[in-house]
């Protein structure tokens, strides 16, 4: 009898190890036969489930995305119904930031991945749209008034802190207090 193939789970085996060498060595040292290696597997294997590195790379990212929408809904869950929409926003915010070692390798290769749609913009396709949900629900969550271009700007700020973060520059304290003074100026002080 054929042995059964779980290709989700090959597909996630190649883009973990994928992340691995783009945390560990950076994005230029992502290849098909480095991956291959990672994973444990050949890089015919690698090229079954992924035909080009802008492929590898989309479902690295969507792996990425996966697992900080699991750290978003379990920190937000734990908040209760109706919760204050400053301390919302606050939560799913410092639910994105790499604030430990964990989250640091994601954020690695989500900064890697940035950078690889900076000169390969076909390949930052899938990401307008989560931008463009993500701003709307925050827009929604601010004060009155507030916009879009208030929630663009608080996620501009979580992501500079982010890359502040992964650069060492800003230790997790430094960067929450960041994010609690910005919040601070969306929302009045006494709101905190």
């Amino acid at each position: 009898m054929p042995k059964k193939v779980d290709h989700q789970e090959r597909r996630t085996l190649i883009a973990d190890a994928l992340m691995r060498v783009a945390a560990d060595q950076g994005l230029e040292a992502v290849s098909l036969r480095h991956v291959a290696a990672a994973a444990g597997v050949s890089a015919g294997m690698v090229q079954h489930y992924f035909r080009t590195k802008d492929e590898m790379m989309a479902f690295a990212l969507s792996v990425v995305r996966e697992r900080s929408q699991v750290r978003v809904t379990d920190a937000v869950s734990r908040l209760g119904e109706n919760p204050p929409p400053r301390l919302l926003l606050r939560t799913l915010l410092a639910a994105l930031l790499p604030l430990d070692e964990h989250t640091r390798d994601d954020g690695r290769v989500a900064l890697a991945f940035l950078a690889y749609t900076a000169v390969r913009p076909v390949a930052a396709t899938g990401l307008r749209e989560g931008t463009r949900q993500l701003t709307e629900f925050v827009a929604g969550v601010l004060p009155a008034g507030r916009g879009d271009a208030a929630a663009a700007g608080l996620l501009a700020l979580t992501e500079g802190l982010g890359v502040y973060l992964l650069g060492g520059q800003y230790t997790a304290e430094q960067a929450l207090g960041a994010l609690d003074a910005h919040l601070d100026l969306l929302f009045g002080s006494s709101a905190a």
